[in-house]
C-alpha cells in the first residue's frame, strides 16, 4: 500500500461510519426488492460489458450483491468467480440460495480496506456506493481501486440526484442515500484513479409506487 493510499484509508477510519438502520431495512425487505426492480436492462447491460471484456475465469468482486440477481448470477454464468459482499444477512441467505457456486461475504464495504478478500481482477458495484453518504464515496472508490489488479475493471452505477445522505421511503422502510449530477460523479471517479471506457443513462420507473421514478447512471471503468 503507498503512503497515499494509506493517508485515504486512516481518513475512511475518521468518518465515524453511520450504518443504523440499513441492513436491517433491507433484512426486511427481501426478495421485494427483485419484485419491485423487475427489469434491469441498464444493469444487464453493465455485466454483460464487466463479463466479456475480462478474462476467462476472472476474480470479480460484488460489491453490495443484495439477492445475487442478476449480477453474481451473470457473472457466475459467464465462467468468472464470484465473491460477494453485502451487509444484509438476509440478502446474503437469498444469495446463495440463487447463486450457490458463487463465494458470499457479510462485511460493510469500509471493512474491506484491510485487504481481507485479496485482489480482483474486476468489481461491480451496482447501486452499492449510493448507500453511503457522499464523504465516504470517494474513500470507497480509491479503496476499489487498491483492490483492482493493475488495469482491472469497474462497473459502477449510481442513481442521478443532488443528495447525500437523504432519508426516503423505500419498500416500507426508510433508508438513507446519496448521489451525484453526471458530470460530478464523472470526475469523482476519475479523481479516485480511473479512466472512465464508456458511460450511459437510463430512465427507470420501478415496478413499485413506494419508489420514485430515477435516472441512473453507468460507468465502464479501467483502473489507470
Amino acid at each position: 500500500m503507498s503512503g497515499d493510499e494509506g493517508r485515504d484509508y486512516d481518513g475512511y477510519a475518521r468518518l465515524g461510519l453511520d450504518r443504523s438502520g440499513q441492513a436491517e431495512a433491507f433484512d426486511s425487505i427481501g426478495d421485494l426488492y427483485d419484485d419491485a426492480f423487475p427489469h434491469k436492462e441498464g444493469q444487464l447491460a453493465a455485466g454483460a460489458w464487466l463479463a466479456s471484456t475480462l478474462p476467462p475465469g476472472s476474480r470479480v468482486l460484488d460489491l453490495g450483491c443484495g439477492t445475487g440477481l442478476p449480477t453474481a448470477r451473470q457473472l457466475s454464468d459467464a465462467g468468472h468467480e464470484v465473491v460477494g459482499v453485502d451487509l444484509s444477512p438476509g440478502m446474503l441467505e437469498l444469495a446463495r440460495g440463487n447463486v450457490p457456486e458463487a463465494e458470499f461475504v457479510r462485511a460493510d464495504l469500509a471493512d474491506l480496506r484491510d485487504g481481507r478478500l485479496g485482489t480482483f481482477d474486476g468489481v461491480a458495484a451496482f447501486f452499492s456506493l449510493l448507500m453511503l453518504p457522499r464523504a465516504e464515496i470517494p474513500y470507497a472508490l480509491r479503496m476499489t481501486h487498491g483492490l483492482l489488479r493493475p488495469g482491472g475493471l469497474l462497473a459502477l452505477a449510481m442513481v442521478e440526484a443532488d443528495v447525500d445522505d437523504f432519508a426516503m421511503p423505500f419498500l416500507g422502510h426508510t433508508i438513507r442515500v446519496s448521489g451525484y449530477l453526471r458530470e460530478e460523479l464523472r470526475q469523482v471517479v476519475c479523481e479516485s484513479g480511473f479512466d472512465v471506457v464508456g458511460e450511459s443513462t437510463q430512465a427507470y420507473a420501478p415496478a413499485s409506487t413506494d419508489v420514485p421514478p430515477e435516472i441512473q447512471l453507468f460507468f465502464n471503468l479501467r483502473r489507470a
